[in-house]
């Protein structure tokens, strides 16, 4: 069985769904909205996982999944709990619950995509650089301060700077103007990364395992992802990547873990590639709804494929 972990109507994982049902496979969904109503427990002994997840009036035991496809948000933000307390008796069921889950999924012999130790680079970005320069990949030069003084140079040898967050929290990323030159003093209270800007095109590559999708975005805004809300002319199409350059994006994902990524790349006129960051849980269906390509089909498949892999090996 394969075991599906978040919030089933989001895009992600409703294609995902959909795709697992037209394979026919056994599927369990965690709603996590519904966390009043779920229960797990499990323990290690002699070197075995075992336990059970109860959903409702159902009970399964761990060892049938064999097969994880998890996008779980924030348990403290979900709408449900909104109106308790910090110690609500619901909110600590609902942190107990996603904490024991979490855990689960880091030691289940199943095939989860992707394992939450294994997406913990992304919570550092300068750390995950590193790890994406040691790949091969070049990555744009970069400081990290809270010194203006070292902006104001960084600004002068590099032309066209863009700063964002360090953390793996979401930001917008933004090219520095006169303006934020005017207020350079606020990075004093919280250190900021400085990029030097790269020119091209964007290029959102998809690892699913060994099959790679990549989308070409050409936007006029600094961060696409911002700017096609807009409505300013942003275009998302497939794209031909070379052989090698596909390889060397499964063996980025593989180095970092990840069954499932989404690679961001920009593609210089010199045809140099350029490694921003790797996002250890896409949402691929921004990409698969406007260029068609079967993202969700393919990780339907590799969970699948995981399952019956599994079943197997087990007789």
């Amino acid at each position: 069985m394969i075991l599906v972990c978040g919030i089933p109507t989001e895009p992600p994982l409703a294609r995902v769904l959909d795709q697992l049902d037209g394979l026919g496979a056994p599927t369990v969904v965690f709603n996590q909205r519904q966390f009043e109503v779920c229960r797990i427990a499990w323990a290690v002994a002699g070197g075995r996982v075992s336990g059970w997840l109860s959903i409702e009036d159902r009970a399964y035991d761990l060892g049938s999944f064999t097969g994880v496809y998890a996008r779980l948000m924030d348990d403290r933000l979900l709408p449900e709990l909104d109106d308790d307390p910090a110690d609500a008796p619901r909110r600590r069921h609902c942190r107990r619950l996603h904490d024991q889950l979490v855990a689960w999924m880091d030691v289940t012999p199943a095939q989860v995509v992707n394992r939450t130790r294994m997406m913990g680079s992304n919570g550092s970005k300068p750390y995950q650089a590193q790890l994406i320069r040691s790949q091969g990949f070049r990555v744009p030069e970069t400081l990290i301060t809270n010194d203006p003084a070292l902006v104001r140079d960084f600004c002068t040898r590099y032309g066209r700077v863009v700063y964002k967050s360090i953390s793996g929290i979401r930001s917008i990323v933004a090219e520095v103007t006169a303006a934020e030159l005017d207020r350079l003093d606020a990075v004093r209270a919280c250190p900021v990364q400085f990029q030097a800007y790269v020119p091209g095109f964007d290029l959102r590559v998809h690892t699913v395992g060994d099959d790679v999708f990549a989308t070409r975005i050409d936007s006029p805004g600094t961060d696409y992802r911002y700017a096609a809300h807009d409505g300013d002319g942003t275009r998302l199409q497939p794209y031909e990547v070379t052989a090698e350059l596909a390889r060397r994006c499964c063996r980025l994902s593989a180095a970092l873990g990840l069954a499932f990524a989404g690679i961001d790349l920009r593609i210089t006129p010199e045809g140099d590639v350029y490694c921003f960051e790797v996002n250890p849980s896409p949402a691929y269906s921004y990409y698969e709804a406007h260029t068609d390509q079967p993202i969700a089909l393919a990780l339907a498949r590799y969970l699948a494929v995981s399952a019956e892999s599994s079943r197997h090996g087990s007789t």
